[in-house]
């Protein structure tokens, strides 16, 4: 008698209540195909993984047997390089996928990479944990732990592999201390701008005052810019254009002195519908890295500012928006910010508040020139 083919079970565990108790248990199919059910324990007593290892001990036999069986074997190199990126590949944005990518094979398939995928067990990807929060950040660590639980899931999603061992790892608490967040002070604000030439300031007074990524403002050809907005329906990183960074084009609003500085240096442009920060060739925009250390850091570094980055003047339009009185879910709204998901999906602040926003902070940052008596 030929068996019948089933598909490779994986069925999602669920909670019944038995005389008041919750307790856990699994619907799946025996090896003749007839519908089976299971209790596996209370759903106090039971973790994620110990969940998953009872399933697994249910279900390992029944697909074992499966006609249509698993015959390739990964390793953690081979399975990261040839599906898991690749797959994620497809929701990762550039920036996202260079930083994700080089942690993944510095970090994890570095010193994994030859173990067989099914041969995994938890405690050792909880020592890797370990040993990296020894050196690494709680946020780095943070995100590991994420890329290994998201390998796993795939696998198992696949049948490559019966259960996740990375489901219930945990972050270290003691992390090596992350880099303190520095932000510039309200009176160095001046200094910074006035040690800078022109195209550098209009730079810094996008980062700064409207709060922009480096890769927005950057991106921006001269019909993007108005008086009073500024339209981003772009972002560019290293040399490849895509969305902003929470996926969807915004507008910014724009403050009086940026504004000025915007129309002294369209004067200097070669083409009116050109990049506002045009390289030496014109037809692309000049990259981040050559404009700060070829331009902007040098001319930092003499009055002593050099350590503000394009990262830390973001950090300063929060902070000193803050301390301004800005509404936080305006200014939010002006850097491409969320709150949270019930004000990022339910309010949004209009042109009018965002307009008041960098007009309030640019008044509490930069004194008006004073009238000159007759």
């Amino acid at each position: 008698m030929v068996r019948k083919r089933f598909r490779y079970q994986n069925p999602t565990p669920k909670i019944i209540s038995v005389g008041g108790v919750n307790k856990w248990y699994v619907q799946y199919r025996n090896a003749e195909g007839k519908k089976r059910s299971k209790t596996l324990g209370l759903e106090s007593k039971m973790t994620a993984s110990q969940l998953q290892a009872a399933v697994s001990a249910i279900l390992a036999p029944i697909n074992a047997g499966l006609t249509q069986t698993r015959t390739r074997s990964y390793t953690i190199e081979n399975y990261v390089e040839t599906v898991f990126i690749p797959v994620q590949r497809r929701g990762w944005k550039g920036s996202s996928a260079i930083t994700a990518i080089q942690q993944i094979r510095f970090h994890l398939t570095s010193e994994l990479g030859n173990r067989p995928l099914e041969k995994i067990q938890r405690e050792e990807l909880q020592l890797l944990l370990d040993r990296k929060a020894e050196c690494l950040s709680q946020s780095v660590v943070g995100h590991l732990r994420w890329f290994l639980n998201a390998i796993f899931k795939l696998a198992v999603s696949e049948g490559i592999v019966p259960f996740n061992p990375a489901a219930e790892l945990i972050v270290p608490k003691k992390c090596r201390p992350g880099r303190e967040s520095q932000v510039l002070a309200s009176e160095q604000v001046e200094a910074y701008f006035s040690a800078l030439e022109l195209r550098e300031l209009v730079a810094a007074r996008l980062a700064l005052i409207e709060g922009m990524r480096p890769g927005e403002f950057l991106a921006r050809k001269w019909p993007d810019m108005h008086p009073e907005v500024i339209c981003i329906p772009t972002r560019v990183y290293r040399g490849e254009f895509d969305t902003p960074k929470n996926g969807k084009a915004r507008e910014s609003a724009m403050s009086d002195g940026t504004w000025r500085a915007l129309l002294e240096l369209r004067k200097t442009a070669l083409d009116p519908n050109g990049f506002v920060f045009a390289s030496e060739a014109g037809d692309t925009p000049i990259s981040r890295d050559n404009l700060w250390r070829r331009y902007m850091k040098p001319a930092l570094d003499k009055v002593g500012l050099g350590w503000a980055t394009f990262q830390v003047l973001r950090r300063t339009n929060a902070s000193l928006s803050h301390k301004a009185g800005v509404d936080p879910k305006v200014s939010a709204d002006q850097r491409g910010h969320g709150l949270g998901v019930s004000m990022e999906h339910y309010t949004q602040s209009d042109s009018k508040q965002k307009r008041e926003a960098v007009r309030k902070l640019e008044s509490a940052l930069i004194p008006k020139p004073r009238k000159r008596s007759a």
